[in-house]
């Protein structure tokens, strides 16, 4: 019999931890390789973590909501093969985990000790949980039970993740100091034992009172009747907490264009049966407007950026974001690599296979990071245009709209007349702190002469 370590895995060069949702398997489970033992979730998308041998799980080391860093052994598997074959890494000795954690232990009790004022430790309750890393960082910055209680959780079911309390410590050192105290004040303790939990926002409201901008607390939601209420995902959360800044951060204004894609629609129709029987995919119109929104980025780079603060970083990569679907109702953005490099065979399988696997609930954290500019079709619900919100930190996001027969002025040698043609709005969100109105007039009216350009001869390949 060996131990194998079941290590969270690298899941994208921006991941650096991950919340356990669930365990799918027991102590004394068996487990076939690459059989999934555990549900994580970034703050970006949810997955399963596989295990990478056969055996039995004989050991979890985390719990659920616990927050675990990349390369962290997360449970142990008795495999039947001998000696170190099995080992996922060098592996570390329990008395050795123990005594690095006891010297942490100990570290933290002195910090605490030889404080100005000593706060007691701080633990979770039937209302809320804290995992073991928010606690540590509450111990050595000296956060009380009352503080940490008032903190507003963006995490799972309201939990206080690394990030609220971090956010919270870098707000609390520039706030005053009356302000500091009227986070401990009684108004901001935690729902005492069999009382509803609260919606606990006393750290916005002080910051707001320094302001100068006091607002009412935020209520728990109240219905009347045969109301519902419903609370919101973690995924919902995140959404409205990722558009929100957005509109904070980013000047918003919208360019519109009318484009005519009589062409592309009679292309399509010609050829999409042969696609389908060569290359065994769906030859939808997405592909055809990703591979124009990449000229028009090539043509105009300064729509391919982002703004770090004062400073604007011009990206290489011509990224695509492509809103896609979930399961559950929410859009997320997986991402079409240099976009640019491919031709439409190559972008059509892309973009089906990302528009797939998020359908299943299946995209990993890499699929949806990098990007440097989104396109969302607001068209597949009906709506002939939008004015969508900028996916941050990009100062563009283009939506497209539903294509319908119009009747048109048709420009020929012999006269104009009156035909029926096909026609969508295209609607250029964009950064006006970056960038202007003849910029971004100027890309959406270079994706519409890529459109309208279509060459009705094209070969697929």
């Amino acid at each position: 019999m060996a131990k194998f370590e079941l290590k969270l895995p690298k899941m994208g060069e921006s991941v650096a931890e991950a919340t356990i949702t669930s365990w799918l398997k027991n102590v004394g489970d068996t487990i076939e390789a690459d059989e999934a033992v555990l549900e994580i979730a970034t703050d970006k998308v949810d997955s399963e973590v596989p295990s990478e041998v056969e055996g039995i799980l004989v050991e979890k080391l985390f719990n659920v909501d616990d927050v675990v860093q990349v390369g962290q052994t997360i449970a142990i598997i008795e495999t039947e093969a001998s000696g170190a074959v099995a080992e996922s890494a060098p592996k570390v000795e329990k008395t050795e985990t123990v005594a690095a954690e006891s010297a942490s232990v100990a570290q933290v009790a002195q910090t605490v000790e030889t404080a100005k004022t000593a706060v007691a430790a701080v633990t979770s309750s039937e209302d809320r949980f804290y995992s073991p890393l928010v606690r540590n960082i509450a111990k050595q910055e000296g956060i009380s039970q009352a503080e940490l209680d008032a903190i507003s959780g963006t995490g799972k079911d309201g939990r206080v993740t690394k990030d609220d309390i971090l956010s919270y410590l870098d707000n609390k050192d520039k706030q005053p100091v009356q302000v500091q105290q009227a986070v401990q004040t009684p108004a901001a303790k935690a729902p005492e034992q069999g009382q509803p939990a609260k919606v606990q926002d006393a750290p916005k409201v002080a910051a707001q009172q320094a302001n100068g901008a006091e607002k009412p607390k935020a209520a728990p939601a109240i219905a009347s009747g045969d109301d519902e209420i419903i609370e919101m995902t973690r995924m919902g959360k995140l959404i409205a907490h990722h558009m929100v800044e957005s509109v904070q951060t980013s000047a918003h204004v919208q360019s519109f264009i009318e484009a005519d894609v009589t062409e592309i629609w009679n292309w399509r129709n010609k050829v999409k049966d042969e696609f389908l029987k060569r290359e065994g995919e769906n030859l939808t119109f997405t592909p055809i407007f990703m591979e124009a929104v990449a000229k028009a980025l090539k043509k105009f780079p300064m729509m391919n950026i982002s703004v770090q603060g004062d400073s604007i970083i011009k990206r290489k990569h011509i990224n695509l974001g492509m809103a896609a679907a979930l399961p559950d109702g929410n859009l997320i953005v997986p991402v079409i690599k240099d976009a640019d490099q491919l031709n439409l065979v190559g972008m059509t399988k892309r973009v089906n296979d990302l528009a797939n696997r998020a359908r299943l609930n299946q995209l990993k954290p890499d699929d949806i990071q990098g990007g440097t500019y989104t396109v969302t079709n607001v068209g597949t619900f009906g709506s002939i245009m939008g004015t969508p919100i900028i996916n941050q930190p990009q100062v563009g996001i283009l939506a497209l709209g539903a294509i319908r027969k119009m009747p048109a002025v048709i420009e020929s040698p012999t006269g104009d007349y009156v035909g029926i043609r096909y026609k969508m709005f295209l609607s250029h969100s964009y950064d006006h702190r970056v960038v202007n109105g003849a910029l971004g007039g100027q890309f959406v009216k270079a994706v519409k002469d890529y459109l309208e350009a279509w060459d009705a001869n094209r070969e697929i390949y």
